[in-house]
């Protein structure tokens, strides 16, 4: 069974690879929106603190969202591995995403997982 960390994670990561993925197919960010890889820690453990609430059950709040839609997809995709994935749904994805007012978009292919079309 995964620990409590790990569902944290894996919820976080999920709601950031798809609302990343909204934020970079507006044309938002781009190659100079890159960052450094102790940048991303700093990124990932913010959002992670702000949002682990959406582990036990919560909707996303105010300020979880806001730092998930600013979120870079190059700092989250490469941890999403089949486990991590496995640890939430797809349509519970989904509905974390519309919980922060974002459309999900079809097809994303982001680490082990792909958006439903």
């Amino acid at each position: 069974m995964a620990s409590m960390r790990e569902r944290t994670m894996g919820l976080i990561l999920l709601v950031v690879l798809v609302l990343g993925n909204w934020r970079s197919s507006c044309g938002i960010g781009g190659a100079n929106a890159q960052l450094s890889p102790s940048e991303c820690n700093q990124e990932r453990r913010l959002i992670e603190n702000s949002c682990r609430p959406v582990a036990f059950g919560a909707q996303p709040s105010a300020g979880c969202c806001q730092l998930v839609r600013a979120a870079h997809v190059e700092c989250v995709c490469p941890y999403v591995t089949p486990k991590l994935a496995a640890l939430v749904g797809a349509q519970r994805m989904i509905k974390l995403v519309r919980g922060c007012g974002r459309p999900v978009p079809p097809n994303f292919r982001c680490g082990s997982i792909t958006t439903p079309p």
